[in-house]
């Protein structure tokens, strides 16, 4: 997947962010809790798909996983373009967590290699009953090796959370991040993705993925009704993200301060089908 990305330049002032005077240096390794991250070198793909950085939007889906605004006991997980999966693994360290956690990054061998490592470093921290894989996946590809991981006790197939951080400044790739979406979001009423991008990435770009998933039955909740389909009742994202940090895992570098103004940074939407309405993967989506 290759891709021309708007406002590379803002995109990474987020992980070298400047606070005032002071610029603060995103670390090759993230200490959230317990937790350590890692995230890929800066070179290859890595560099390229942006997966070399801890970007504000995996910050904003933590600290909501972690205050429990994001249900997850006993449900399954998978997180599409994870880098080092902050908040799938978070979740997966919760005194009651997910019963499968599925981290997924583009097929590279840097890539993958650190997501495995990371993994593999954090598995002593992972709650039972919950499994955590790690697995390649390329957006809009075949999602059966996936959905084989998903299968629940009922030999039912998708995952009830779908969780995508920082991926829609990728705009000619949201038909792709559609067709997965489709295929691994369970079709189910309680069923939810969540997606969080930086204020980098346009209203305009975020607005042609709401659309695309709309035009297959989805319906977006969060971020002030930016998707025009708001139910009232929901969490509003704008709200949300300019409040203060509310997280109380200590994160190793960065203070209540930088937290808070990078999580007023993000955007944020949660989806959930309109079960009358959902289409065929296919339908209104063209995937190269």
């Amino acid at each position: 997947m290759t891709d021309t990305i708007e406002n590379v330049e803002d995109i990474l002032l987020d992980s070298l962010e400047i606070l005032g005077s002071t610029r603060v240096e995103d670390p090759g390794c993230i200490r959230y809790g317990n937790l350590t991250l890692t995230v890929a070198p800066k070179e290859g793909k890595a560099n390229t798909l942006l997966a070399d950085h801890l970007f504000s939007p995996a910050l904003l889906l933590a600290e909501r996983i972690e205050r429990g605004l994001v249900e997850v006991a006993g449900r399954s997980i998978i997180e599409l373009g994870a880098g080092c999966a902050l908040p799938s693994l978070l979740a997966a360290t919760l005194p009651e967590p997910p019963r499968l956690v599925v981290v997924t990054d583009y097929p590279d061998d840097i890539i993958l290699g650190n997501l495995r490592s990371t993994v593999e470093r954090n598995e002593q921290y992972f709650c039972p009953p919950c499994v955590v894989h790690c697995q390649g996946y390329e957006w809009g590809k075949d999602s059966s090796s996936l959905l084989r991981l998903s299968e629940g006790p009922d030999v039912s197939r998708g995952y009830d959370v779908v969780i995508m951080s920082d991926l829609l400044h990728f705009h000619s790739s949201h038909d792709a991040l559609i067709h997965s979406l489709s295929s691994l979001l369970a079709k189910t009423p309680s069923a939810r993705v969540y997606v969080a991008a930086g204020k980098y990435t346009t209203p305009s770009v975020c607005q042609n993925f709401l659309d695309i998933g709309s035009r297959i039955g989805l319906v977006w909740d969060g971020d002030s009704g930016t998707s025009g389909q708001g139910d009232e009742t929901e969490d509003k994202g704008d709200i949300e993200a300019t409040s203060p940090w509310l997280g109380t895992r200590v994160i190793a570098g960065i203070d209540a301060t930088q937290l808070g103004i990078r999580k007023g940074m993000c955007r944020w939407w949660v989806g959930r089908w309109n079960i009358p309405d959902i289409k065929d993967v296919a339908d209104g989506i063209t995937v190269i």
